[in-house]
């Protein structure tokens, strides 16, 4: 795994324009389905800027320890920033597809919306099922298809115009697991037993133009669009923001599908 496109000013960027808006609502959600179980080792994966972190460590006994990872040494520096003194949580630059942890250390594994960027998704899959005690659970979350997600099909189709000839195509990436059975087979080629799978919908009222500046300045995108020229991140910003308010109006739809899935005692 590789964090270019994670460093300098975009952290910050897609911390402050997408995080309430696209994952608290699921962090949330996976933080009070973990808690119910009372662990007392956790295991976050791909943490990005911590909002998922946040909502663990709210949520999560307070005798229960957390270890936030991800590969980005920026994003985790926002994810630090999200935590108080002397809560317990332990941050660490670590690649979801090579945990350095020994076998059987966590009760619960979380990984939101890193999935769909791992270059090898099984081998993730069985780091984690390695690194889970027995009856340990592991909950992934994806973003579901590009039609169920108009945050991600109007990107696309506003970059289209710009780049008729070579569009921009990281904004692919976020919705290209949206697929239940390969990620439900690889679970189950991983070792994992008693999965179960929830669609949630959701929809949060938005300001347009932050949040279409949290996606141009706040992911690969911004690189993409200056590697080819001929138009200002700016003015794509613009575009992407009068499309949403055209499109949505103040009230974004969106849809992830969450996988929960278990160690064998």
């Amino acid at each position: 795994m590789s964090a270019k496109g994670y460093d300098g000013d975009i952290p910050q960027n897609y911390d402050r324009g997408l995080g309430s808006v696209l994952f608290l609502p699921y962090a949330e959600e996976a933080a009070r389905r973990i808690a119910a179980l009372e662990p007392q080792d956790v295991l976050e994966v791909a943490a990005g800027s911590g909002v998922a972190t946040r909502a663990l460590r709210d949520r999560l006994p307070s005798t229960a320890k957390l270890t936030a990872t991800d590969i980005s040494a920026d994003m985790l520096t926002i994810a630090r920033s999200k935590i108080g003194d002397g809560e317990q949580v332990r941050f660490e630059i670590v690649d979801a597809c090579a945990l350095p942890y020994l076998d059987a250390s966590f009760d619960a594994i979380v990984g939101q919306f890193g999935y769909m960027f791992f270059p090898e998704k099984q081998k993730a899959m069985r780091e984690a099922w390695r690194a889970l005690r027995p009856n340990g659970r592991y909950a992934l979350t994806v973003w579901d298809a590009e039609q169920y997600n108009p945050w991600a099909s109007l990107c696309l189709e506003v970059l289209r115009g710009f780049f008729p000839e070579n569009p921009p195509q990281w904004m692919r990436e976020p919705v290209s697991c949206g697929a239940i059975d390969p990620i439900k087979e690889n679970l189950l080629a991983s070792g994992f037993e008693n999965i179960s799978v929830s669609v949630l919908k959701r929809a949060r009222d938005i300001d347009a133009l932050a949040f279409a500046h949290g996606i141009v300045f706040g992911s690969p995108v911004f690189d993409e669009i200056r590697e080819r020229g001929g138009v200002e991140p700016e003015t794509v910003m613009q575009a992407y923001a009068g499309t949403l308010t055209r499109a949505v109006g103040r009230s974004m739809p969106m849809q992830a599908i969450m996988f929960e899935a278990q160690k064998p005692a």
